[in-house]
């Protein structure tokens, strides 16, 4: 795995002499996807925590060339087992994360990585582990498209479009719906919580084109277990047991996969990190970073 000379737009908090907790925020998302709160609470912790836009996203470089990403295309050749052209893979995606390290000047991290994050995570563990220090994968999955289909209503909103994708504000409106599919079933949020929490991201930066070459890397990395059962550093998986995107089975298998991992299941998640849970998710996370730290 080779870093690429991207511009890589990040946030660093906390003390750069503790050890580091490099956050992967998943599908379209941006930096500002982890919320202020869960990083403060890992600070406080006594870890230093950088988060993170990835290409194609937020502040972050865009992959180069304007042609459009064929997605139908691309999961017709994944299900026939032929190659998927993509500008870039999940891996090139990891060497990323590497590239902003040695930014840095961080040897080794704990990895966390949310969604496609997790992916990102699982390849950065599997590929560099001298760089890892532990992994904690959250509602992702192993590539087993088997058990990783999304329910009917989160299918039909991810496949639906704002009415006018050139105005934010019907943007806003069409993501809001989306999250409120895919949410937390047992902490919901209000659709004023979900319009402040949206907009922000919205009014930072808006690339859904960019968004699309993501998933082309997702649907090109294909099933990704034989390359888990090389992971050798410890790794904690959490899953919503309500995920309507990445249903829980495929949590399970990822944990199964991954010698060694352990599986938290939490009742009433779904595919969000809603405000509530923040405090177990912090707790869970520096728990297992403190087990996981050498010496």
């Amino acid at each position: 795995m080779t870093s690429q000379p991207l511009h890589i737009e990040h946030e660093s908090l906390g003390d750069p002499r503790q050890p580091t907790i490099l956050l992967i925020m998943g599908l379209g998302m941006q930096l500002t996807g982890w919320p202020d709160d869960f990083c403060h609470g890992l600070v406080a912790r006594g870890y230093r925590v950088v988060r993170f836009d990835n290409r194609d996203c937020g502040l972050s470089a865009r992959a180069p060339g304007k042609k459009r990403a064929n997605l139908l295309l691309a999961m017709a050749a994944a299900a026939l087992g032929l190659p998927v052209r993509t500008p870039y893979t999940l891996e090139d995606m990891a060497g990323d994360a590497v590239g902003l390290m040695d930014r840095l000047g961080v040897e080794r991290a704990h990895i966390v990585g949310v969604s496609m994050g997790g992916m990102i995570a699982q390849v950065l563990a599997a590929r560099v582990p001298q760089r890892v220090l532990s992994l904690t994968s959250i509602m992702s999955s192993s590539g087993n498209r088997r058990l990783s289909r999304p329910s009917k209503s989160a299918r039909k909103v991810l496949l639906s479009r704002p009415a006018d994708p050139k105005n934010p504000e019907s943007v806003i409106d069409h993501l809001v719906e989306m999250f409120g599919v895919i949410g937390s079933p047992g902490y919901p949020s209000t659709r004023e919580e979900l319009r402040q929490r949206v907009g922000h991201s919205v009014h930072r930066a808006y690339e859904p084109a960019g968004t699309a070459r993501q998933l082309l890397a997702i649907i090109a990395s294909g099933d990704r277990r034989k390359l888990l059962r090389t992971i050798t550093v410890p790794t904690l998986v959490i899953h919503g047991a309500s995920d309507p995107l990445v249903p829980l089975a495929a949590g399970r298998d990822t944990a199964q996969q991954i010698p060694r991992a352990s599986l938290l299941v939490i009742e009433g998640m779904g595919h969000d990190l809603p405000d509530p849970l923040l405090p177990r998710l912090v707790q869970a996370i520096a728990e297992h970073c403190q087990r996981s730290a050498p010496g």
